[in-house]
């Protein structure tokens, strides 16, 4: 009889000790992250190079648009500085202008449309004191649309 009563004690202070380990993470992903703004303006400028390489392996590996391989992509020099409204955490956003060639047997092949540039956002982010990128483009906005598209989740800085 006793046993249970511990076993079922113990289960719950396990549950309970998972909700606060659940609550504590969420709250510090939540919280916000001071940056000092010149700074990470500076960085990303001194990285600026590699982040766009980066951005351009990334997104030409991940089968977007279906049918499609990313050509060339240019990049303007201007760059938009938004903080996420939920962590603090700054990202960067920078027009581009993409090329694509049809993928052979990828059904884009008789497109007509598939060699016009298409304009599109490449996103960095902040991690700590790091640039980086997971390859995300917005297509059809500039960088400012894109901040504005997304104000909810963003402010804009300068």
């Amino acid at each position: 009889m006793f046993g249970n009563v511990w076993l079922e004690l113990g289960l719950i202070g396990l549950g309970l000790a998972a909700i606060v380990g659940l609550v504590a993470w969420k709250w510090l992903q939540r919280r916000e992250v001071k940056v000092d703004l010149p700074q990470a303006r500076r960085q990303f400028q001194l990285r600026r190079e590699w982040l766009e390489a980066h951005f351009l392996t990334i997104a030409s590996q991940s089968g977007k648009p279906r049918g499609l391989h990313w050509a060339d992509c240019d990049f303007d020099d201007a760059v938009s500085f938004a903080r996420d409204r939920n962590t603090g955490r700054l990202r960067a956003f920078v027009g581009v202008t993409i090329s694509f060639e049809a993928i052979e047997g990828g059904g884009m092949e008789d497109n007509p449309n598939v060699h016009n540039r298409r304009a599109a956002t490449a996103v960095f982010n902040l991690n700590g004191e790091a640039w980086s990128t997971d390859g995300r483009a917005i297509f059809n906005l500039n960088p400012e649309q894109a901040i504005e598209h997304f104000r909810q989740e963003l402010e804009h800085v300068e």
